[in-house]
């Protein structure tokens, strides 16, 4: 379980403030880089370091640190006004940061005394709704931040045929599909060869079925490029289905990053665990070390353990539900997705769990089941702070 600490790049001020390279974009416009082919995205890192912004009295970061390894796909997770489109849009440039430094590509763009323009930084970014140009075949559309030249067009066709979208540069964006016109955005974006690439909720607007195809796709894209890229989301399946690296904030903080089996598996205290997937969380106490006693018995755990009550974690999927009709405990309201079910049981002393497993292997509702538990358990000490019980904040992103 680890907070993350953020190796802050110091830049030089006055480099910050050089000259935009040539053919750079104006505001508004994805900042233009050199021509260079499908595998010439830079692949420089992203360092945040006591990053503060408030919205008058509302707090909308609160010193956060985040050090994003170059190459590398970054899920930024959390709840609606913890800060992470805030966090996103200081990156950006979008928002001048009232404390802290950003790091991008080992040169600071925001700090004391220094504040490089968004279109100077080398960030591409995918905005959620796209923002394609309706006008503009979509050939241009991804075009559009470069200079013009003899390199422009193999780089465009460099971008189509990496996103998938070979031989549909002169259609209209109106023609295309959904998934389609995010995977222009996308090419639009890397076309510059950006530092950097930002996408804002990428996949929020999109069918459930288009969304974990257009996933696999964006990562896929995003991978052959070598481009460094950040995206923000509430959804943790999506996070951790596409992620690299998850950045769970709250609060305007970011309080865990790692791999998405690290933050699922350890979570760095209560609230990680219970906002980073399904969890039942059960009273207990330690009996030994590695041991906790709660209400499925005396189970394996890791975690904290030393104080005399412990708050114990139990993920729905290391459940074994096993008919027995002397067993006390009762499973009731299955719930049917097709890939998987989930079932809530009841135990005799009126604890309620939740249940993960094949549709075929849960047993039927209101069936005497006998509850087991598979794996170690993840004790929290019942005294430590266990983070805010809902989302809070004010909507700031």
């Amino acid at each position: 379980m680890t907070v993350p600490r953020t190796r802050t790049g110091r830049g030089d001020p006055d480099a910050a403030r050089a000259p935009a390279p040539a053919g750079a974009a104006g505001p508004g416009r994805v900042s233009s880089g050199s021509a260079a082919g499908v595998h010439g995205v830079l692949a420089l890192g992203v360092e945040i370091a006591g990053a503060r912004k408030s919205f008058g009295p509302v707090t909308a970061l609160d010193g956060a640190d985040l050090s994003v390894e170059a190459g590398t796909l970054t899920a930024v997770l959390g709840p609606s006004g913890c800060g992470k489109t805030t966090l996103l849009r200081a990156v950006a440039g979008f928002e001048r940061l009232d404390e802290g430094t950003i790091s991008v590509g080992g040169q600071m763009v925001a700090g004391p005394g220094v504040r490089v323009p968004p279109e100077r930084r080398r960030v591409g970014i995918v905005p959620q709704e796209q923002a394609l140009f309706p006008h503009l075949s979509v050939a241009a559309n991804v075009g559009f931040g470069l200079p013009r030249g003899p390199e422009r067009a193999p780089r465009v066709d460099a971008m189509l045929e990496l996103a998938g979208l070979a031989g549909l540069g002169a259609r209209m964006p109106h023609e295309l599909s959904g998934g389609q016109q995010q995977r222009v955005a996308l090419a639009r974006a890397l076309a510059p060869a950006p530092s950097v690439v930002l996408l804002d909720e990428p996949f929020a607007n999109l069918d459930a079925a288009l969304r974990v195809t257009l996933r696999t796709e964006v990562r896929r894209i995003l991978r052959a490029s070598g481009a460094t890229a950040m995206f923000v989301t509430h959804d943790q399946e999506e996070a951790l289905s596409t992620a690299d690296t998850v950045a769970v904030m709250r609060s305007g903080r970011v309080v865990q990053a790692g791999t998405p089996d690290e933050v699922y598996r350890n979570p760095a205290d209560l609230w990680v665990a219970r906002f980073v997937g399904d969890a039942n969380v059960l009273e207990g106490e330690p009996v030994g070390e590695g041991k906790v006693s709660c209400a499925l018995g005396i189970l394996e755990c890791r975690g904290e353990t030393a104080g005399p009550r412990v708050r114990v974690v139990v993920r729905p999927e290391q459940l074994r539900l096993t008919p027995s009709p002397v067993a006390g405990a009762v499973l009731h309201d299955r719930q049917y997705f097709g890939h998987d079910a989930l079932a809530r049981v009841t135990l005799p002393d009126g604890t309620d769990l939740v249940a993960r497993g094949t549709a075929a292997g849960l047993p039927p509702d209101r069936t005497h089941v006998s509850v087991g538990c598979e794996g170690e358990v993840i004790a929290f000490d019942h005294s430590r702070d266990e983070g805010p019980s809902g989302e809070g904040g004010a909507p700031v992103g």
